[in-house]
């Protein structure tokens, strides 16, 4: 349940009401937006009188949440998430009218291979370093990622760059290693491990949320609701194509995933086009559709060499073929007025 206040209506007003709510059995979120404020109700609602409810002098609307997620959606949040991350003495912003371009290696291979690529790709424009340590690979005979150590590495290059930091997680019991990195990536394979999203729920940091290989976004946002639902909302859904029948590239890049979850949740979205395709001559299309989509942002795979890649080497840009795409999605952010 929704509770829309008055505008105007005070803060010790709104923690009052909200504690005269709670006091009916359920758990009261507040959502303070530019001009309104709005309470969700989550928990069992059937006992409260919406009529009462309605006739309170703070009350403007009340409106009941059908969708099975909760925190997650639009009307319990309406106005869009935004997500601050410290970076070099400044502070970048994910969500609400920015545009963010991740990049970097599928995987860390060693200091020169990820230190020359972040320099390579900050040169470029880009907001964070992506790099994987810890690599979920089909088969049990590939390269599997340096682990920790790739993680020192990718503190290094931070030191190095300025550039915040993205990897995966695969693991719960990896979870301290992550504490220095900015956004902890959960990847498909893992959108539905409900103990590592209940622990991750719980740790306030960035969740970069991939979807499934196969998952509806009825799904996504369930999963992501495990971790609002802990108290985390730093969110981030990621949408980095799905498997269906085509086998021409290696996903099928869902595009309309990005109106659809920008109007079910207010949760901002980013697209991995590299992942989705598997193809590096097709991402720079890709990576513009999803920008002209209204996607907050999108992760790319650059390699300094992509012919001795230790992993997604078809996938990967070269830094000269990544410069001018991320000159071109920041010219596409502008003229919709995204900031970066």
């Amino acid at each position: 349940m929704v509770v829309a206040l008055k505008k105007g209506t005070p803060p010790e007003e709104t923690r009052a009401f909200a504690e005269v709510l709670e006091q009916q059995g359920v758990t009261v979120h507040i959502s303070q937006g530019a001009s309104q404020t709005i309470l969700g109700l989550i928990g069992d609602t059937s006992r409260i009188d919406e009529e009462r409810l309605r006739a309170q002098r703070l009350v403007e609307k009340v409106l009941r949440v059908q969708a099975p997620y909760k925190r997650a959606s639009r009307p319990f949040h309406p106005e869009d998430t935004r997500i601050a991350i410290p970076a070099d003495g400044k502070v970048k912003t994910i969500g609400a009218g920015t545009f963010s371009i991740i990049a970097g290696p599928c995987s860390v291979e060693s200091p020169e291979q990820i230190i020359r690529v972040a320099q390579r790709v900050k040169e470029a424009g880009a907001d964070f370093l992506r790099g994987g340590a810890f690599k979920p690979r089909t088969s049990p005979y590939s390269f599997q990622g340096l682990g920790e150590e790739g993680l020192e590495l990718l503190l290094t290059a931070k030191k190095e760059t300025g550039l915040p930091i993205v990897s995966e997680l695969m693991d719960i019991n990896h979870i301290d290693a992550f504490d220095e990195v900015d956004i902890i990536q959960i990847g498909a394979r893992n959108m539905q491990n409900f103990p590592l999203l209940k622990e991750l729920g719980q740790r306030k940091k960035p969740i970069l949320l991939k979807r499934g290989l196969a998952s509806t976004l009825q799904e996504l946002l369930m999963a992501a609701e495990y971790l609002l639902a802990g108290g985390n909302e730093q969110i981030l859904l990621c949408e980095r194509g799905i498997r269906t029948f085509e086998d021409f590239t290696r996903n099928t890049l869902d595009l309309s995933a990005v109106p659809g979850l920008k109007r079910e949740s207010h949760l901002p979205v980013i697209v991995d086009p590299s992942h989705a395709c598997g193809l590096a001559w097709m991402t720079p299309a890709l990576a513009k559709a999803a920008a002209a989509a209204g996607a907050d942002g999108v992760m790319i795979e650059v390699h300094n060499n992509p012919e001795t890649a230790r992993c997604d080497g078809e996938q990967s840009l070269t830094p000269e073929e990544f410069a001018p795409l991320a000159e071109v999605l920041r010219k596409y952010a502008a003229l919709e007025g995204r900031t970066r």
